[in-house]
């Protein structure tokens, strides 16, 4: 599980290094990657003075790193591999959205971030720092879906449904950082 933990990693902030300047103006640089961490240990880290949950994944805007708990992704390993690889990309989505302009940013944030959760995989792919094997398209719906507010343990409104969740994912693979950016956005 943590080498897939860090080819996503490797495979998404290589794509955003390499292309940033093609999309945007803003200078691009990496978040830190605090990584796998125990929500249920009391030296947890903490965001802006706040614990971070067990079973969750964060992106910290303002300490600027990424993290996701163990039992998260291990839980979510056992249905595929590719379950981390989305989890990782969808979070630097959140750090690429820190990065960009105000205007840039979509009042649906969690949408946009599985937007360029989409955007940051299949860059990844073509340019081959990530490699996705056959049925990770499958593993990959299965994840989005899991992850989706229609389930008990996630709240209303919290990401969206599993349809908004997969439409936004696949709207990033299939028409890149513009299909990403608000309606309104200065092109």
């Amino acid at each position: 599980m943590e080498q897939d933990i860090d080819a996503a990693v490797q495979g998404v902030d290589s794509f955003w290094a390499k292309h940033w300047s093609e999309y945007f103006t803003e200078t691009y640089s990496s978040p830190n990657v605090v990584g796998l961490y125990d929500g249920t240990a009391t030296d947890a880290p903490t965001c802006d003075g706040q614990k971070l949950d067990a079973g969750n994944a964060y992106y910290c805007a303002p300490e600027d790193y990424l993290a996701w708990d163990t039992n998260l992704m291990a839980k979510g390993y056992q249905t595929g591999d590719v379950y981390v690889y989305f989890i990782v990309a969808h979070e630097w989505g959140h750090a690429v959205q820190n990065r960009l302009d105000v205007r840039l940013q979509d009042v649906s944030n969690e949408l946009q971030a599985d937007c360029l959760a989409g955007v940051g995989l299949k860059g990844a792919e073509q340019d081959k720092t990530i490699v996705f094997e056959s049925g990770d398209n499958k593993e990959l719906a299965q994840a989005i879906t899991s992850l989706s507010d229609e389930l008990p343990w996630t709240e209303v409104g919290d990401h969206g449904s599993a349809n908004q969740r997969i439409n936004a994912f696949d709207k990033g693979v299939r028409e890149g950082v513009e299909g990403c950016l608000p309606l309104t956005a200065p092109r």
